[in-house]
């Protein structure tokens, strides 16, 4: 029976003190499963929430950690007729992780990778830009020429944001709380950065609307939360659409409802997932068209560091203390 090294999570804790390299037993494959070994996989927030109990997919412990993955299958079911040994993948897995050197994953989850991608690229591609897509075309129905406010621009979903609504045609105006990383999103198709933090307190409306010539911004896009939530309504265009991704900031905000009233914007909840498993022909239609992009070379995602699998507690921890720009990726052997 073949085995595998993989970052296993056997107990919740703030701290990641419940997280360990283990060696384990893979099972054997059914007929129509695909043994993959994994060459990158993505680091993301979830991956950190979800040792914490705080994420809102909670796998029964213990789990493999790792959202999402590239590799080449090695192996396939006696019924696989989508793929054949030797293709390049990319695949996601919940609870059976990409931090693994091996893993074993149904026929119908996994895609052909992008070649326009490497593998590192590829394993950082899907959930940010599906997240990205759900939120601007699904969800806030951003048009060419809309001014685009892009929260956390610097971490993996705000990158995503700033390529796909630079390509969509929007005005990116990207925020962050560093300015060195935020010049990195000028390369990624933002027009304007500005801090969202100034001397120890958030304040960033009246340089959104210098930038919009007074009206606001007409979609923005919020992976943050807290405080950054509570001056985005404050600077929204009338009609305007506030897209709901996360709160990385730790407090989830509350809106006074007359906001929405006087202003005549709408507060939009985004689970890109969730939207694909309510609705699977849309879902579908999702992640062939952030492909298609990738595959014309249009969205690429900029990886700041890799770690090795030995190294993937510590690339949890990387990003815990938010000093990425981009993705960061664990590399296997």
């Amino acid at each position: 029976m073949k085995k595998t090294k993989a970052l296993v999570c056997e107990s919740i804790s703030e701290d990641l003190s419940g997280v360990s390299l283990q060696e384990l037993k893979l099972a054997q494959i059914l007929p129509k499963q695909l043994l993959i070994k994994v060459k990158a996989a993505s680091v993301n927030f979830p991956d950190l929430l979800m040792t914490q109990g705080k994420y809102q997919h909670k796998p029964d412990l213990p789990f493999v950690l790792g959202m999402e993955g590239a590799g080449i299958v090695e192996e396939i079911g006696s019924e696989v007729s989508k793929f054949k040994e030797g293709d390049e993948v990319t695949f996601g897995s919940w609870g059976n992780g990409a931090f693994s050197d091996y893993v074993v994953v149904p026929e119908d989850g996994p895609q052909l990778k992008s070649k326009s991608l490497n593998f590192e690229e590829a394993a950082s591609f899907q959930t940010a830009y599906l997240t990205a897509y759900v939120s601007l075309v699904r969800r806030g129905d951003l048009l060419k020429g809309e001014n685009l406010l892009v929260h956390g621009a610097t971490g993996g979903v705000g990158m995503a944001a700033v390529q796909l609504g630079h390509k969509m045609g929007a005005n990116v105006i990207a925020t962050g709380t560093s300015e060195d990383k935020l010049k990195n999103t000028l390369d990624w198709g933002a027009s304007h950065y500005l801090l969202t933090h100034k001397e120890g307190s958030v304040s960033f409306r009246e340089e959104v609307k210098e930038l919009t010539e007074g009206k606001g911004a007409d979609v923005i896009y919020d992976p943050v939360g807290g405080d950054v939530f509570d001056e985005s309504i404050r600077c929204i265009n009338w009609g305007g659409r506030i897209l709901i991704v996360g709160f990385t900031s730790g407090r989830i905000p509350t809106a006074p409802v007359n906001m929405p009233l006087i202003k005549g914007f709408s507060i939009v909840g985004v689970r890109a997932g969730e939207f694909g498993r309510r609705d699977p022909v849309k879902g579908k239609e999702n992640i062939e068209a952030v492909k298609k992009l990738a595959d014309e070379g249009n969205l690429k995602p900029h990886i700041c560091k890799t770690f090795k699998l030995e190294e993937a507690k510590d690339a949890i921890k990387f990003l815990s203390e938010r000093k990425l720009v981009g993705k960061i990726a664990v590399v296997m052997e």
